[in-house]
């Protein structure tokens, strides 16, 4: 496996990690590095070698940190085996909050750049709004396997029902609908033939009342991570 895996992404280490006074502050640097890492995929697949290299460390001691980490429930391992039933890869899946997030400045944004948060969110907005109009219009630029998800989640609205709708149902509706058109341009796009409705509404209700910072990528990660672990 290519160990040049290094990338931009923010790590993130909740107070919840933090301040847990159980964990060893490499430990918590190591949950923040995963948190990184799962931001491509959904999850990390470094392996010992690569964490022991970069912290300095030996790779029994990597070892021991990740089964604490596990132990405590701030992660989720998941070995892929072959035909062969030999072990290809680790996945190690972040499992207490679904939070990775795809945002070149996450926090600052808010704090020190909020005009940019602004404008990021309105072209967000103009893009949820954008296809949501292509949908409803049965646009030829939306393709046909994408129409079929929504048609077997019961998500494929009519002018004249939505008309009767409420704004907030409509609003929520156009997220979803966003969120699963993103993760349909993904690698992870099999899993939307594994999602019910009331899965994907009970996730966004819950998404919702987490509060995140960035919603659409917490609450995209939040399906990604339940999923891809239960298909794979």
């Amino acid at each position: 496996m290519n160990e040049e895996i290094k990338n931009n992404y923010y790590a993130i280490i909740p107070a919840t990690v933090r301040y847990n006074e159980n964990l060893k502050p490499n430990e918590k640097l190591l949950y923040g590095e995963i948190t990184a890492l799962a931001n491509s995929k959904g999850f990390c697949y470094a392996t010992n070698r690569y964490f022991a290299n970069l912290y300095r460390v030996t790779i029994h001691t990597v070892s021991q940190w990740i089964s604490h980490l596990e132990k405590l429930g701030y992660v989720n391992i998941e070995l892929i085996k072959d035909e062969k039933k030999e072990i290809k890869e680790r996945r190690i899946y972040i499992c207490d909050t679904p939070y990775v997030q795809k945002d070149t400045y996450p926090y600052v944004l808010k704090s020190k750049y909020p005009i940019y948060k602004k404008v990021q969110d309105n072209n967000i907005n103009i893009n949820i709004d954008d296809l949501f109009l292509l949908i409803i219009n049965n646009s030829d630029k939306i393709s046909g396997a994408f129409y079929n998800i929504l048609n077997n989640l019961e998500f494929n609205y009519t002018k004249d029902i939505l008309s009767i709708m409420k704004k907030d149902k409509i609003n929520m509706i156009k997220e979803i609908i966003y969120t699963l058109y993103s993760i349909y341009n993904t690698d992870f796009k099999y899993i939307l033939l594994k999602i019910n409705r009331n899965e994907l509404i009970n996730i966004y209700i819950i998404s919702k009342e987490h509060k995140p910072i960035d919603f659409l990528n917490y609450y995209k990660m939040a399906i990604i991570n339940k999923y891809s672990k239960s298909t794979s």
